[in-house]
């Protein structure tokens, strides 16, 4: 089987989608790549992000991909984790307070940073609609971060999003209050749980 043919295979196996990383770690060259989208058979999604013609566009995996310090976060979080029914009209990334931010601002992503530690703390991962990974802040660390006024969530949301998670079987309430205390929203958080508990 030639380059191209496992490349496409690739892609196949990673729900129609290819970077141009995977395809020089399979020890194939970038041009396999051009050759592909000039025939058709690829199309680019985003820099180094390639996709099958019959697969939607994954706007989630791209802008992580192409911003890999970024982890998803504030509401952007939550309707990863089904908190919220508002879809995201632009995403929210948090990045270290080291971090340049001028590209990711650029392509209208909202950024907040933190230290080291914290930015650190509570990353997992997730699938998006489209089926692909994504890293994302938990549950818990995202309600703590909602709580905080700096970073401005609409009250219905803050409210809605808390609901749903007491209602939720993989709740983590031990957690949720660790995490108050590290991100000081102790308050704020007693406040929400002495209604819903």
């Amino acid at each position: 089987m030639g380059a191209t043919e496992e490349i496409i295979k690739i892609a196949k196996k990673n729900k129609g989608f290819v970077t141009t990383a995977m395809v020089v770690a399979a020890g194939f060259s970038r041009g396999n790549i051009t050759y592909l989208v000039e025939k058709g058979e690829l199309e680019r999604s985003s820099r180094g992000v390639y996709i099958l013609p019959e697969v939607w566009d994954d706007e989630l995996f791209n802008m992580q991909n192409k911003f890999k310090r970024g982890i998803y976060s504030l509401e952007t979080a939550l309707f990863l984790w089904d908190l919220t029914d508002r879809t995201p009209n632009t995403y929210m990334m948090t990045f270290p307070a080291t971090y340049n931010v001028t590209k990711p601002k650029a392509e209208q992503i909202k950024c907040t940073q933190c230290k080291a530690d914290l930015y650190l703390t509570g990353i997992e991962e997730i699938i998006t609609p489209s089926g692909n990974f994504v890293k994302v802040y938990n549950m818990e660390r995202t309600l703590c971060d909602i709580l905080k006024p700096r970073n401005h969530i609409d009250i219905q949301i803050v409210t809605e999003s808390f609901k749903r998670y007491i209602a939720r079987l993989d709740k983590n309430i031990p957690l949720l209050s660790e995490y108050a205390k590290i991100f000081k929203v102790e308050k704020q958080l007693r406040a929400y749980l002495e209604v819903l508990l």
